[in-house]
């Protein structure tokens, strides 16, 4: 579970960013606001929209996300990091790893993911970008 103001907004940049796709409301609900109204969640709790706010890895390997609705925004540093592992280890040349790590964060910018660094350290062979997410929520492509 994922805290957030606009679960859809989350949603729809997590599911490109990782690949996964929007989870489908349970059957017999066309859309997940109706699951919830069917729930007992009142509609001004609901805000506007479908309610679509869970991911799921289309491969079925894995985990779901559920990204919840809350009123405060972000104020403090994540409690949860999240590496995009793209550039395929140690066992790969870092020049390598570098244009794997950048194509992605290129991928990434268009979708709402903010540049905050660089962490680049060639002596360890360390090479990865700090972003974050459309609330601010950090994250590395490595």
């Amino acid at each position: 579970m994922i805290d957030c103001r606009e679960p859809s907004r989350l949603v729809a940049f997590w599911a490109q960013a990782l690949r996964y796709r929007p989870q489908p409301p349970p059957d017999g609900h066309p859309t997940w606001r109706e699951w919830y109204l069917a729930h007992g969640v009142p509609a001004e709790e609901l805000g506007a929209g479908d309610c679509a706010d869970r991911l799921e890895d289309p491969t079925g390997a894995g985990p779901r996300i559920w990204f919840q609705p809350v009123p405060e925004a972000k104020s403090l540093k994540n409690r949860l990091h999240i590496d995009l592992k793209v550039g395929g280890g140690r066992g790969v040349p870092l020049t390598e790893r570098r244009g794997r790590v950048n194509a992605e964060v290129d991928r990434l910018i268009p979708l709402g993911a903010t540049v905050l660094g660089t962490m680049d350290d060639p002596e360890n062979g360390h090479y990865a970008v700090q972003l974050s997410d459309p609330e601010g929520n950090e994250f590395c492509v490595v």
